[in-house]
């Protein structure tokens, strides 16, 4: 009987053990059924909560451009020069990263582990295969060996840098353009040769000067135990091409304001936007010195006539692709009725502009530079093509993405200071690069103003070059330059130090303007007059490659690209009769024995001496000829004004 009992609790006990075996065993299929569900669920957990990071540090720079904006319109509204918008934008993107780096605290991800393997090279890719399922990561760039600790939120301070080909492919090219395509100035011929001087001969010089100079620093900081990697000769020429850019918009914004003198305005105007495309070009030529020798910074002949020829051949080929794709729009508005659609019109513009850009890239040419002189290109031919309604398009959208371009950048100078974590401060390399930058700019501006002089009737004096001295500044082309290339510790040292340089010479530099203007006894006016006071100039006066260069545009490419000039068929051999008829423009010329081209002709009269805002009125609307008025702008007395208008009146028409 006993027997039976065990053997009946022995059964019962073995169906309860095979049932907490089925059910264990379920348990676990149906876990291993669900861990692709749960990894999925994982990975879009965190595809939100990315995508919700993104948002709102988009946001965030919103907010910063939308403070700016206000302050500065604050600025305008009380007349305070202190302080540029671009000052501002830095000064807000420093109060945000301070906020965000010591303000914010977010919970590290504890699901990141690092994992080791040893491959020769850096693979663009990954495959990693987890729990059977392949997942790709992409290669986002090099990390320290250790996580630092003095970075307290380095998960969002990496959120918020942003890969460097972003400012120098995407938010660049608005600002060169729009700096070519306002370029279109008549006072701008006037000074041509000094202006191509200052922007080619001159960065080149303030180039090696700086490094030179900088080189020297590096030499006594190595001897005395002060660097902390390789600082090479190669390095600092790098390091002083970068830094020659100059980008004196907070200059040039309070000259204009203050309606400062035409010539200095010209002069800073066509230097800054010229020698972007030096510094640019410079610095890849440098790039590409690679001797043969076992060293890569060993100084060798060769190599160097081979960073020549990578320098003349870019900027050439630069200058070419961008002219072409200028000359290809000029052809296509003048040869069909766009000018009826101004929308489709437009949108062409800017597309075939913006196609200039990507040819270079495709053509390993620098794309930058190409949109420069396209920019130019565009304002002195297509633009005359354009109807009224696109001609205002396209200057006010030029406008608008440069000042958002530019706001942006500035703002991300002042951020990066916090959020970029491998900074490299180094106080002798800093106080060196203050001075080589001082040497630099001093051996462009005093020893070609001198040459010059000795050609130009109309003399650059001493107060003009100390104020050309002075306005050096550097901004969004040298922090874009810098932050292009952060791999080295040389690299990063120059990124730091070029941060501190715009820092100051935006706050110091471009606050001092207006003092400076009054010590050195510059003319301007605090008055809108707005007095369309220019003279004729006779060609006979100016230099012989501009008298060259007019004729040749006067009677061949204005007449080819756009509806002015002499017809084709007076100035083409009879052979080439048909060809001119085809190209014959739709419209008929206003005049034939004196087109319009403001650009070539309205040149100011090498005796005359005019501010600013005598030029504002285009020649393109003539009925223009009084002031806009705003209840900023306080009314300029009409008595003086009268006299010269009726003298200049007298003047034109006796001339013609």
């Amino acid at each position: 009987m006993a027997n039976n009992k065990s053997q009946v609790l022995l059964a019962q006990t073995g169906m309860v053990l095979w049932e907490v075996c089925v059910l264990f065993l379920a348990v676990l299929s149906v876990c291993e059924c669900e861990g692709p569900g749960l990894v999925d669920a994982v990975s879009e957990r965190r595809a939100e909560e990315s995508h919700r990071q993104n948002s709102a540090i988009a946001l965030l720079f919103t907010l910063l451009l939308t403070a700016t904006i206000l302050t500065t319109w604050l600025f305008k509204h009380h007349r305070l020069r202190l302080l540029h918008e671009t000052g501002l934008a830095m000064i807000y993107g420093l109060l945000m990263g301070v906020i965000l780096r010591f303000g914010v605290h977010v919970q590290p991800d504890l699901i990141d582990a690092p994992l080791t393997c040893v491959f020769n090279s850096s693979p663009r890719s990954l495959l990693l295969n987890i729990s059977g399922r392949l997942f790709e990561y992409t290669l986002s760039g090099e990390a320290s060996d250790t996580p630092r600790e003095d970075a307290p939120n380095s998960q969002i301070l990496k959120k918020v840098t942003f890969d460097p080909e972003v400012f120098f492919n995407i938010l660049l090219p608005p600002i060169i353009f729009h700096a070519g395509y306002s370029l279109k100035r008549r006072y701008f011929f006037r000074n041509l040769g000094s202006i191509l001087s200052y922007a080619f001969v001159g960065t080149v010089i303030s180039s090696f000067v700086i490094g030179l100079v900088m080189y020297g620093f590096v030499a006594c900081m190595s001897a005395v135990g002060q660097l902390g990697g390789d600082f090479f000769f190669t390095d600092c020429l790098f390091f002083g091409a970068i830094i020659s850019a100059t980008d004196p918009v907070t200059v040039l914004a309070i000259f204009n304001d203050l309606k400062v003198d035409v010539d200095l305005y010209a002069l800073l105007l066509g230097e800054s936007v010229l020698n972007d495309a030096v510094a640019i070009v410079l610095s890849s030529s440098i790039v590409a010195y690679q001797p043969s020798g076992s060293s890569s910074h060993s100084f060798e002949g060769e190599a160097i006539l081979v960073s020549l020829g990578v320098f003349l051949g870019v900027l050439s080929g630069s200058l070419v692709l961008g002219t072409a794709t200028g000359f290809i729009t000029a052809l296509v508005t003048k040869l069909t009725r766009l000018r009826n659609f101004p929308l489709l019109e437009t949108t062409l513009f800017f597309l075939m502009s913006w196609s200039t850009f990507l040819l270079a890239e495709a053509c390993n040419i620098t794309g930058v530079v190409a949109v420069l002189f396209c920019g130019i290109t565009q304002a002195h031919y297509t633009r005359s093509n354009l109807s009224a309604e696109s001609k205002k398009r396209t200057e006010e959208l030029s406008e608008l993405l440069n000042f958002l371009a530019e706001s942006f950048i500035f703002s991300y100078m002042g951020l990066t200071l916090f959020s970029y974590q491998n900074h490299v401060f180094n106080p002798a390399f800093i106080s060196g690069s203050f001075l080589a930058i001082l040497l630099g700019r001093a051996a462009n501006i005093y020893p070609l103003s001198f040459l010059l002089n000795l050609g130009r009737s109309n003399r650059i004096s001493n107060n003009f070059q100390h104020v050309m001295m002075f306005a050096g500044l550097r901004g969004a082309m040298a922090f874009a330059l810098s932050i292009r290339d952060t791999s080295t510790y040389a690299r990063q040292m120059m990124f730091s130090t070029t941060l501190l340089i715009v820092f100051f010479t935006v706050w110091v530099f471009g606050g001092g303007t207006t003092p400076v203007l009054s010590k050195m006894n510059i003319r301007y006016e605090h008055t809108h007059t707005n007095i369309h006071a220019c003279s004729l100039f006779h060609m006979e006066h100016a230099a012989w490659p501009i008298r060259l260069w007019y004729k040749f545009d006067h009677n061949y490419l204005k007449p080819l690209l756009t509806h002015s000039g002499p017809p084709l068929s007076g100035s083409l051999p009879a052979c080439c009769a048909p060809v001119a008829r085809c190209l014959a423009s739709s419209q008929e010329y206003k005049s034939v024995q004196q087109p319009h081209d403001d650009d070539s002709e309205l040149i100011l009269n090498e005796g005359s001496s005019l501010l600013y805002s005598d030029l504002l009125i285009s020649s393109d609307d003539p009925s223009s000829g009084q002031a806009e008025m705003t209840e900023d702008t306080p009314a300029p007395t009409q008595e003086p004004i009268q006299p010269l208008a009726q003298s200049l009146s007298e003047s034109l028409r006796l001339r013609l």
